[in-house]
């Protein structure tokens, strides 16, 4: 078993190198089989391990639906109802992470029950088609149709007018997209219908130019080389003369002029954290509103497993509390 990554909490260290190392194939070597397997995994949601995701809200109700996307493909929902009748709720549209190659919405049970339940929204999570059987920009024009359905035709007592994007790695990163691509969506009194987006440690940069690659190419959870083998399967080689500039790959290279207020989370182990910070910069400079929070110590994919992570509890306070400002107190 490899050593955990310096500079780690001897828990999270234990951890990642236990998911880096045990029964996993690296994306590096997966076939598709391998691939597919990856998708079809669910973590148990009951204690012990629930004390390392967080637990699934019993006061939050699950249900299953489906969008359609502009080439009539049928894509499934995963939807969360706080319990309790209310109507004209606030809708969070959320993109899980896996590097628009792995990931489930029902690996994302956690937190984003833990959403629906501390926001008082519906959450809806979003199976978008991933590669590399769907290649870019499937995953983007599935991302920016569902939310744009959503707001036409949400039902489950939602205000389809109150939307926020949020999202993890290759969801932060599909989070931004949409944020750009539906900046011009607007209510009938003229009102932005994206009220604010939370990415989280997101993928803004296809182009690998971020520092942090080469400083943490070696990083716990994600690595340099598992980044080109998400990359290639998503795009595709850098020889097939692929443009990793093209927005609905790479967000940082798009129009974000008058797009929603962001929460970008980003940790500082991660080789993909100045992806993060550098779309902060290049946000507040077109005078978006953002909120931008390095997490000392910890790697990528840190919000999957909050009950060992430092300041995990911190990461989910931050979170509801800027989805709740916007969503709810600025309305």
């Amino acid at each position: 078993m490899k050593r955990p990554y310096p500079g780690l909490a001897p828990m999270v260290g234990l951890l990642t190198t236990v998911l880096d190392t045990v029964g996993r194939v690296s994306i590096v070597d997966a076939t598709i089989e391998d691939i597919k397997r990856s998708r079809a995994q669910v973590y148990p949601t009951s204690p012990p391990f629930a004390w390392i995701t967080g637990r699934v809200r019993a006061d939050v109700t699950v249900d299953e639906g489906s969008a359609p996307a502009r080439d009539g493909a049928t894509i499934p929902l995963r939807w969360y109802t706080p319990s309790g009748a209310r109507s004209q709720r606030p809708l969070v549209v959320y993109f899980h992470g896996g590097g628009w190659v792995q990931g489930s919405t029902r690996m994302y049970d956690p937190l984003c029950s833990h959403l629906a339940a501390e926001l008082d929204a519906v959450v809806v999570s979003v199976d978008y088609r991933m590669a590399p059987e769907h290649r870019a920009p499937t995953a983007a024009h599935d991302a920016i149709d569902v939310t744009r359905w959503l707001h036409e035709h949400a039902d489950h007592g939602v205000d389809r007018d109150r939307i926020a994007l949020c999202g993890d790695s290759a969801g932060g990163n599909l989070s931004a997209v949409v944020a750009q691509q539906l900046r011009d969506l607007r209510t009938g009194d003229g009102e932005p219908v994206i009220r604010h987006q939370a990415l989280i440690y997101p993928a803004t940069d296809m182009t690998m130019a971020s520092p942090s690659i080469a400083e943490h190419s070696q990083g716990a959870i994600l690595t340099q080389a598992k980044i080109i083998a998400f990359r290639a399967l998503y795009i595709g080689d850098a020889d097939e003369a692929v443009d990793y500039t093209d927005p609905l790959v790479s967000p940082l290279f798009g129009e974000v002029a008058s797009v929603a207020p962001a929460l970008v989370q980003t940790a500082d182990l991660d080789p993909i954290r100045d992806d993060g910070l550098r779309y902060g910069q290049t946000l507040r400079r077109a005078g978006v509103p953002v909120r931008v929070t390095n997490y000392v110590g910890l790697p990528h994919g840190f919000a999957n497993f909050p009950g060992i992570a430092r300041s995990g509890a911190q990461h989910r306070e931050e979170l509801v509390r800027e989805l709740h400002r916007h969503l709810v107190e600025e309305v």
